[in-house]
This record gives C-alpha cells, structure tokens and sequence, in this order.
C-alpha cells in the first residue's frame, strides 16, 4: 500500500472514529432519561411497594411473593432497555463492519482508477 492510500484510509479511519464518538454521546443524551427513570422513578416504587409487603400479619411465603411481584415493573423495564440496547449495539456492529469492508476497499479503488487515468505511483 502506498503512502497516500495510507494516509487516506488513516483520514476515513479518523471520521468514522469521529462518527462513533458522536454516536456515543447522542446515545447516553438520548437514554439517560430513560435509564434514569429506570433506576430511580421505578426502584423507588419497588422499595415502596417492597416495605408494604412487609406485615407481621403475613408469613414469609406470602411476604416473599408480594415482594417478588413488586420486581416485575422494574425487572421487565430492565429487561426491556437491555434488548433493546443489544438489538441497537448490533445495528451498529454491522454498520461498522461494512464501513470497515469500505475503507479496506479504498486502496484497490483507488489503484483501479490510477489504471484507468494512466496515474504511476
């Protein structure tokens, strides 16, 4: 590989580092109030929920499952940011992957071109 496609995929390689960044801090912009109302908003509800289960009137089983149905709001919202993050983490594996099969294209591009202008290196 010459020093100009070098230095062209080092340049593409920069961007696309770049773009990534970008993507990063939309990413934590845009699903911080979410996370926020997951951690916050419905664990508060929980441990609410949680202390009313406790009743000396009630046994332990009957504590237990109270307790437990109070984790369903916030288990099932955990659930739910977690796929949906890994359905989004894989969008942007693939797109990186086809970027990457890009950039690693620019050379042989590039040498087709410099053939068909008559360009020596």
């Amino acid at each position: 590989m010459d020093h100009i496609a070098a230095a062209e995929e080092r340049i593409v390689s920069e961007r696309v580092q770049q773009k990534l960044h970008q993507v990063n801090l939309a990413a934590k912009e845009h699903l911080s109030p979410i996370q926020d109302h997951v951690n916050f908003t419905l664990q508060q509800a929980y441990f609410k929920c949680a202390y009313e289960c406790f009743d000396r009137r009630r046994n332990h089983d009957d504590i237990s499952n109270c307790v437990e149905n109070c984790s369903v709001p916030v288990v099932r919202s955990q659930q739910m940011v977690e796929n949906e993050m890994a359905k989004f983490q894989e969008r942007m594996n693939r797109s990186l992957m086809s970027t990457q099969d890009c950039i690693k294209m620019l050379p042989h591009l590039a040498g087709k071109l410099k053939g068909s202008f008559f360009i020596g290196d």
